[in-house]
């Protein structure tokens, strides 16, 4: 079975990917994000044919503690966060958590 790509965040974020086929999706809008946002990623993890969840990193800040550690540490679907200025070792500490193995270690 393969599994897709869920985003999970404001309209605005989740249009292009919509736009980049992603049919699995959850919108929610920037007044609604401290009411919404846990039932959304919640819903998105509890989905089994969804692999990857991909969120902006700022709305991390909308999730309660619970949802934000289960997100954090869910391997199956893995969580992708994007922005923020954290550079690649955001990204590079989630593949590894993700596949177990760090892709960018220097011998």
């Amino acid at each position: 079975m393969s599994q897709e790509i869920g985003v999970v965040g404001s309209p605005e974020f989740t249009t292009g990917f919509r736009l980049a086929g992603v049919r699995k999706f959850a919108d929610v809008p920037d007044a609604e994000k401290d009411e919404r946002m846990d039932a959304a990623v919640e819903e998105m993890l509890e989905d089994d044919g969804v692999g990857i969840v991909v969120m902006h990193d700022d709305d991390m800040d909308h999730l309660s503690r619970g949802v934000r550690q289960d997100a954090e540490t869910s391997v199956e679907p893995v969580l992708v966060t994007l922005g923020g200025g954290a550079g690649s070792g955001g990204l590079r500490d989630q593949i590894k958590r993700a596949i177990g193995i760090d892709l960018m270690e220097e011998d």
